[in-house]
């Protein structure tokens, strides 16, 4: 309704509520077996691209075919290398840059912290804020956010 006030308790949602609904609802998309996670670039109010994880297009998913990083018992946080899918933040960034958008300024709403290797592509990509619901263990990620001067906050998801 027109004029009605954004809200933080009951009413309508506020943009950071809304982007971050979305990228939770991305994430509803994940086969990931290990933890589904979404992620929404906005730009100027606008969505420019969505992602979760998975494999890539055309190879089987995790769901149908199991976890590599299971099979191995590699702890979270660790050895990111040895996964067969995408993360959340990697798919939406592609996204973007296969539509031809321009997310230099943008913010990523993402469901969790971003890896150490979702936050150099964060931060080589232009993305000048991440905004997270949920932690994950990685110290290296701590790091190249605080070495880049990655702006990140952390949404209290309540209700």
């Amino acid at each position: 309704m027109d004029g009605e006030s954004d809200r933080k308790d009951g009413g309508r949602p506020d943009r950071d509520e809304y982007f971050m609904s979305l990228a939770f609802l991305a994430s509803e998309r994940s086969t990931c077996t290990r933890r589904a996670v979404g992620a929404v670039i906005v730009k100027d109010g606008h969505v420019l691209a969505t992602g979760y994880n998975g494999p890539p297009s055309g190879m089987k998913h995790c769901d149908q075919m199991g976890c590599l990083r299971e099979d191995l018992s590699i702890p979270s946080g660790e050895r990111h290398e040895l996964c067969l899918g995408l993360h959340a933040e990697q798919n939406a960034i592609i996204q973007a840059a296969r539509e031809g958008k321009c997310i230099e300024g943008a913010v990523i709403y993402v469901t969790n912290r971003p890896c150490s290797v979702c936050a150099k592509m964060i931060a080589n990509s232009g993305i000048r804020e991440v905004v997270f619901a949920n932690d994950y263990p990685d110290m290296l990620s701590d790091f190249i956010i605080r070495e880049t001067g990655l702006r990140t906050r952390i949404l209290d998801r309540k209700g």
